[in-house]
Formats: C-alpha cells, sequence, structure tokens
C-alpha cells in the first residue's frame, strides 16, 4: 500500500502547480477526491481532461492514479510513484514501477499524451542507437524520469 504521506508529497499543492503551469491549463479544479485539469489546443481543436488521484482503492490496496479522457481514448496509469515536468517541452511524465518494469504516461501542452506500458527497467538506460525505432521512442520517453528510479521498487506493498 502507498504511504499517504508519500502521495501527499508527490501531488502537493506545488506540485500541482507546477503541472497546471507546465500544461498551461484552461482549468483546474479540485472534485472532492482528485484535481481536474483540462488542456487545450484550439488551432487543432484537441482538447484533455487530466484528473490526479492522490490516494484512491486500487483493489485490495491504494495509491495514486492519473487519469486523461479525450474524445475517443480514456487511459489510466495506477500506483503512480512521481512525475518529472519538463517545462521546455511542455510535458509532464508521470510513472510507476513494479519490480523490473515501468510504465510512463506523458501529457503534453498541446493536448497530447503518449501511454508506455510495461516497459523493462534496462530499457531507459539502453544506447538508444543500437534499437529499433519503436522500442527507441519508449526509452526515450522515459529516460526523463530515470531520476526517479533508483533501482528499487517505488511502489511497496504493505
Amino acid at each position: 500500500m502507498t504511504d499517504s504521506n508519500a502521495t501527499d508529497k508527490i501531488f502537493g499543492p506545488d506540485e500541482l502547480e507546477q503541472i497546471r503551469s507546465t500544461l498551461a491549463a484552461a482549468d483546474s479544479s479540485w472534485e472532492g477526491d482528485h484535481h481536474r485539469f483540462k488542456i487545450t489546443q484550439t488551432e487543432e481543436k484537441r482538447s484533455l481532461v487530466l484528473e490526479i488521484y492522490p490516494k484512491t482503492q486500487l483493489g485490495k490496496s491504494s495509491g495514486a492514479l492519473i487519469v486523461v479522457y479525450t474524445g475517443a481514448t480514456h487511459l489510466q496509469l495506477h500506483n503512480c510513484s512521481g512525475f518529472v515536468v519538463s517545462e521546455e517541452l511542455g510535458e509532464v511524465t508521470f510513472v510507476s514501477e513494479e519490480k523490473d518494469k515501468i510504465s510512463g504516461l506523458v501529457v503534453e501542452r498541446e493536448a497530447a499524451c503518449s501511454l508506455y506500458s510495461s516497459i523493462n527497467r534496462d530499457l531507459i538506460s539502453s544506447d538508444f542507437s543500437k534499437l529499433g525505432v519503436e522500442v527507441m521512442l519508449s526509452g526515450v520517453a522515459l529516460s526523463l524520469a530515470e531520476e526517479l528510479f533508483d533501482g528499487e521498487e517505488l511502489t511497496k506493498d504493505d
């Protein structure tokens, strides 16, 4: 089970403001049990909604849940253990790690998102020039979050 203090630290007021600012959210609100951000890109008529549940029941345990809704997509990242903000790229990468696998959900200021699921942890420190393009993309995207991974599981069960 994720420690409630840990999720409070991950998604405290300063961190949520950093996410809102980086993504240039058109609207943000607290919805009782989660934070909701609406991101729009008017030129291409794209929008998405990002919801961050700092602590919610995920079966027998609780943890942080990241949800993205678009007109045609619904994505979820369970047991989010951290995030990395890139002001320069205008994106936030949310990650979770279990044993030797990592998953990441990248939300962009341009109202786009990408999901990388169950990636071998060692991929993010690989020589990308030796990988196929289809594999390299996930490694490059999640390598931005490498600082969050210390080789140990970030989400632990009680």
